[in-house]
């Protein structure tokens, strides 16, 4: 999972980022809100955490120019503001949640998988394709409510999968998610990941599930579930991140 973090707090900001790479997520960080809306806009982002307080402009003006620009990326505020016009005004601009400073970080991340689940279309705490469930919580992955055993960077490839069902995801994506612009390695680890992932799948009974599309990439699948090319941004390399 990558989060845009913009914070212009430095203290607040490796806090935050801390709190989200021990749950394994990719953290960029912006300073101010023209760099966020530029980073937004650039590469794929499964939910932006926005601070209200920016030097260059209000938090909720990014909101409202991430919406005029149609980029449907979750929004959490989180901001020292604690009057409820405050969180009104947050979500009439397109917000999706708002936490107040101080803040518990287990309810953050909590809040964050939850919102981004939400936002990729699954209701129930865990994600399900088929036979296939994984909790994002617990990053626990079932096959049939059989545990299967993945490392941490399969779990991550499995992760993403999931989260785009139905989307075809090339090599740099993976890459840019995994490693987020930092030392990562030649593109064809990403077969290596993917051939054993299938291999631990299929030896749990779900063999069918991840799909080569020849010259784009990787796509999980509903069983016989139709698929679909991105035309997004997720294929190109990121700014240096903050990587699990």
């Amino acid at each position: 999972m990558r989060v845009l973090l913009v914070e212009d707090d430095t203290i607040v900001a490796r806090g935050v980022t801390l709190a989200l790479k021990a749950a394994s997520m990719i953290v960029d960080t912006a300073d101010t809100g023209e760099e966020a809306l530029e980073l937004a806009r650039l590469y794929d982002y499964d939910i932006v955490v926005l601070d209200l307080m920016l030097p260059d402009m209000e938090g909720y003006e990014v909101v409202r120019r991430l919406r005029a620009a149609r980029l449907e990326t979750p929004v959490l505020i989180l901001s020292g503001l604690t009057r409820p016009q405050a969180k009104v005004r947050g979500f009439g601009m397109g917000a999706d949640d708002y936490i107040t400073k101080p803040f518990d970080q287990q309810e953050l991340v909590a809040r964050i998988q939850a919102i981004v689940r939400r936002a990729k279309g699954f209701s129930q705490p865990t994600l399900s394709v088929g036979p296939l469930t994984l909790n994002l919580g617990s990053r626990e992955v079932l096959v049939d409510g059989r545990a299967v055993h993945l490392t941490g960077k399969e779990y991550a490839v499995l992760e993403l999968l999931t989260l785009r069902k139905g989307v075809v995801l090339t090599k740099e994506a993976f890459l840019n998610h995994l490693y987020g612009g930092m030392d990562e390695p030649e593109v064809k680890i990403i077969d290596v990941f993917i051939c054993k992932l299938r291999k631990k799948l299929a030896s749990a009974g779900a063999a069918e599930l991840i799909g080569t599309v020849w010259g784009r990439g990787y796509v999980l699948r509903e069983p016989n579930g139709a698929i679909r090319l991105s035309a997004g941004p997720e294929g190109r390399g990121g700014p240096a991140s903050a990587a699990a």
